[in-house]
């Protein structure tokens, strides 16, 4: 599939747990489940799937399987970033090897790379694959923030498409917009602001709320996608919320907490992440029910 497929609800996949292990079965059922519910598209081993406490082996067959399952039906863009550039090749020449259609990369985290050592990073991934490569710029949490001057040079390279920007900065997807090219994919990663981003011109968000609102985050993006900004604030008026209770503990916590209650998968997590509190969990249940889900 083209990078253009890239559009629209594309959930940021939480990654089931069983006693400890991976819960490839359970995976299945999500995969199937999202299909049904409308999500235009899957990241898998994302930081919603808990990427940091997988072990090498683990995020790649997490990729492998929902490759499978989405069996083409909707596009995979497999989580494939790491702050060591050999690493983030290993996971997308292994994403490519098994079929994804995409891969997410993320701005190396803790290390703090320079502009120049950004745009070297990139580059060197880019080279290693036919994939197309998009750039996840999220510097809360990886504490560099790329720059769009840095952006607009890497745009140039012929298989980095596009962006999910998670600075919350709507600024950047005009500026970005300006710099790298109506054709270069920009994707919100950030859902309480995906309305006004959408507006703007990016064409889609990777979405945390989409793990527990699918059809919801489906019709809200369609809605965006055709112009009809009256419809989409009414749903982002029963979003928000959720959007918002989505980050009252640190993410997937509140994500799987509400998965669970719907007998999708367990509430696990792997240390040092751990479960909702009471008060918490009180807060997503009142903002599903706000929601309508």
């Amino acid at each position: 599939m083209s990078e253009k497929s890239f559009r629209g609800s594309i959930v940021a996949l939480v990654t089931p747990l069983a006693d400890g292990e991976v819960d490839y079965a359970a995976l299945e059922k999500l995969v199937d489940w999202h299909v049904a519910q409308g999500t235009h598209g899957l990241v898998p081993v994302g930081t919603t799937g808990e990427s940091p406490t997988l072990t090498h082996e683990e995020h790649e067959k997490v990729v492998a399987v929902t490759v499978a399952v989405a069996a083409g039906r909707i596009p995979v863009m497999a989580g494939a970033g790491s702050n060591a550039t050999a690493e983030a090749i290993r996971f997308v020449r292994h994403a490519e090897s098994v079929g994804a259609d995409a891969a997410l990369v993320v701005t190396p985290y803790y290390n703090k790379p320079s502009q120049e050592g950004l745009h070297a990073h990139f580059k060197a991934v880019a080279e290693a694959t036919s994939l197309p490569i998009y750039i996840y710029n999220i510097p809360g949490r990886s504490v560099v923030d790329m720059s769009v001057a840095t952006m607009a040079r890497l745009s140039k390279i012929s298989n980095i498409v596009g962006v999910k920007d998670a600075t919350a900065n709507l600024e950047r997807v005009a500026q970005q917009r300006l710099a790298c090219g109506e054709d270069f994919v920009q994707l919100s990663g950030e859902d309480g602001t995906a309305l006004g981003a959408m507006a703007m011109g990016s064409l889609g968000c990777i979405s945390v709320t989409a793990n527990v609102a699918p059809a919801l985050c489906a019709q809200f993006q369609e809605a965006c996608l055709s112009g009809d900004y009256a419809t989409a604030l009414t749903l982002q008026d029963r979003l928000m919320p959720l959007h918002e209770a989505m980050f009252a503990y640190p993410s997937p916590a509140p994500a799987k907490y509400a998965l669970a209650n719907m007998g999708l998968l367990g509430n696990e997590l792997r240390l040092p992440l751990v479960p909702v509190t009471d008060e918490v969990a009180a807060r997503v249940d009142a903002a599903l029910a706000h929601a309508g889900v």
